[in-house]
């Protein structure tokens, strides 16, 4: 599919990973929806990118507030054709810990932005991808998920992230095989160690420290290599049901 005529949802758009995937979709000249709860940066986002960037407030665990969100996007642009999940929440907590067990609730609350809301976004966006006119491959549309490099290494305290990054990993075969049928695509990225807001709120000892983790470069990743990615897989129509790691062949430690 050619980057000019995406017509994208990107959940967590107003932030980190997300909102370089909608400066750089817009700025190819893409059609983008911001979706994310984060109201007012997302309305600051895109007024300051213009008319073909709207943004439409939602929570990605709720379903009646994804099904308005995708309908005043079809209102606004007429379709969808590519949907990047970049919502998520990355909150530590041990098993066990010097409180406790682990809270259910904590742990339901991950699973549930993280993994769920994905899915939710995935089957919402799909419906209506399923009636766009397939381009000159025969392609309808395209699904890219956010997983984690915890997915495969994750460390103590991670219990949840890592379980919830590891069934976006893992839903992503056997949904991108459903969707064949349909000519859409479903595409998994798992970054490692980047410059996200995420990352912004830990001291810079820790993070030069957690980059030097990082084999090569030896650098936080950056938001804008993300996007690239996302572009390359939105236009190279032979990456399908693959989970593509992006973290400079990081191994997370256990610590």
């Amino acid at each position: 599919m050619q980057t000019k005529n995406v017509i994208a949802v990107i959940t967590g758009g107003a932030s980190g990973l997300g909102e370089s995937c909608v400066r750089s979709l817009s700025k190819a000249g893409a059609r983008v929806a911001i979706l994310d709860i984060a109201q007012e940066r997302g309305e600051k986002l895109a007024a300051e990118l213009g008319p073909n960037v709207i943004f439409t407030h939602a929570d990605v665990t709720s379903d009646e507030g994804c099904r308005s969100a995708i309908k005043k996007i079809v209102a606004a642009f007429g379709t969808i054709n590519t949907a990047i999940n970049c919502a998520g929440v990355a909150d530590p907590g041990k098993v066990l810990s010097k409180k406790g067990p682990i809270s259910l609730d904590f742990f339901n609350r991950v699973l549930q932005i993280n993994l769920v809301g994905t899915l939710n976004v995935i089957r919402l966006a799909v419906e209506q991808m399923v009636k766009n006119e397939p381009n000159e491959e025969g392609e309808k549309g395209v699904i890219i998920n956010t997983a984690s490099a915890a997915a495969f290494d994750g460390q103590i305290g991670q219990a949840a992230y890592s379980a919830s990054k590891a069934g976006v990993a893992g839903m992503t075969l056997p949904i991108a095989r459903e969707f064949a049928d349909y000519a859409v695509r479903v595409v998994t990225i798992a970054p490692g160690l980047f410059d996200t807001p995420m990352m912004a709120g830990l001291p810079e000892s820790v993070r030069v420290q957690l980059a030097q983790t990082i084999p090569f470069p030896k650098r936080l990743g950056r938001p804008s290599e993300y996007a690239a990615l996302v572009r390359h897989i939105i236009e190279n129509p032979m990456l399908n049901g693959e989970c593509i790691r992006l973290d400079g062949s990081l191994r997370m430690t256990a610590r």
